[in-house]
């Protein structure tokens, strides 16, 4: 009976928390909520109120106290898994913090290193949290490298090149844990010598719903890429996608994707289009106390209705990632990713060919990159990176190999 007044008290003073926060009065509200947090132990707003308080005075583990006693009342808030990441954040553990953050945000194309993505979302979580339901990110990119085709595939021949990037994503968060999700990234390159120019567009639209610990989006998605002489290709499907973070340090993600890769009716790489229907799936751990993550993701599916030489083909692959933090300021990345395809229309094989009488196509690819990313000052970033690219097929002509070293100067807004 005793605890009656006090919650009854917890409950009246809501509103006076709120203000002096909304007057950026962190101290007071705080010493206003503390005194009362075993009357509020079972009141999702104050619990709310105080993880903000307590944020906002540099009380990281307090903050996420609360925060997690918000969540446990009200598994739905998205308040509280905002507030969550946030508490992470300041305490150093970037990859949870990330975890947390996509169980509401939706960004594409963040920076590669862990702590740069970290504090993007974080940006977008305060801004919520302010009131503001239209959360955006954006980029320009510019860089130079070399390109280098290696003895597989028609080399050894070096191209140097300039490089351009530039994009954004949107969030729109609407009631019932709702969201309206988009992004633009435009990438260029321009090479010194014979190879053509690299042209590229990729769009995507969403509407996204988180539910407890988990977020689903299904949306359009698409890119239209330059191939020379005057000729685009253009990529465009449907898709849907769901995240689940299991706790802290775990996330399991899976989608699936129909889209339709179509090359123009007058071009001569016109046999080359196909519809394809691709599964994902991935596992996201975190490591040394929120300092790095490893993912492990995979894919398969089939390239189907195509009137290519080596016809339909099915397709499944592994990608595994690691992210990690070296200081406040340095990180760096690592990442493979291999495919098999394997088509089904039997041919003779040609002149250097593996094939042994009449078989089908199979290919090995093979992709190997890592990179540092250097934040310098805020929101400014150096970014070394190298790329080594293997297609290895039973067919001569399909072999390849090259390798790619750049440096990027970005800039997050």
């Amino acid at each position: 009976m005793l605890l009656l007044p006090c919650l009854a008290w917890a409950t009246a003073d809501l509103p006076k928390a709120r203000q002096l926060l909304a007057e950026g009065r962190y101290a007071q509200a705080y010493e206003l909520l503390q005194p009362q947090q075993t009357a509020g132990r079972d009141d999702a707003d104050f619990q709310l109120l105080l993880g903000e308080a307590a944020l906002r005075t540099a009380r990281a583990q307090e903050a996420q106290a609360a925060f997690e006693r918000a969540l446990a009342l009200r598994p739905d808030s998205m308040d509280a898994h905002l507030g969550l990441g946030r508490a992470y954040l300041a305490k150093g553990d970037y990859a949870r913090a990330k975890i947390e953050f996509e169980t509401v945000l939706r960004f594409d194309d963040l920076p590669p290193d862990l702590e740069s993505q970290a504090e993007i979302y974080a940006e977008a979580a305060r801004a919520y949290a302010e009131g503001r339901r239209l959360l955006a990110t954006g980029y320009a990119i510019a860089g130079y490298g070399n390109y280098r085709t290696g003895a597989t595939g028609g080399g050894p021949m070096n191209e140097r090149f300039a490089a351009a990037r530039v994009g954004g994503s949107l969030n729109y968060e609407l009631a019932d844990n709702y969201g309206l999700d988009g992004s633009l990234d435009y990438r260029f390159r321009d090479y010194e010598g014979d190879r053509r120019n690299d042209s590229d567009l990729r769009w995507n639209g969403a509407v996204s719903r988180t539910v407890g610990e988990g977020n689903w989006a299904a949306g359009l998605r698409g890119r239209v890429s330059y191939r020379g002489n005057g000729t685009y290709r253009n990529d465009f499907g449907v898709y849907g996608n769901y995240r689940l973070r299991l706790d802290a340090d775990n996330q399991v993600a899976a989608g699936l994707e129909l889209r339709q890769r179509r090359y123009p009716s007058n071009s001569s790489l016109r046999e080359r289009t196909r519809n394809i229907v691709e599964l994902t799936g991935s596992w996201t751990r975190s490591l040394l106390d929120g300092k790095a993550s490893f993912t492990m993701a995979g894919q398969a599916g089939r390239e189907f209705n195509t009137q290519r030489a080596d016809g339909d083909a099915n397709f499944f692959g592994l990608s595994p990632s690691f992210n990690f933090s070296i200081t406040d300021n340095l990180g760096g990345f690592v990442f493979g990713w291999w495919q098999n395809d394997r088509y089904n229309v039997e041919r003779l094989g040609a002149p250097g060919d593996q094939l042994v009488g009449i078989g089908t196509r199979n290919d090995n690819l093979y992709e190997v990159g890592g990179g540092l990313t250097w934040q310098f000052l805020p929101t400014w970033s150096l970014n070394p990176e190298i790329l080594y690219v293997r297609d290895q097929s039973n067919v001569l002509a399909a072999n390849y190999s090259s390798t790619e070293i750049w440096i990027t100067l970005r800039k997050d807004f």
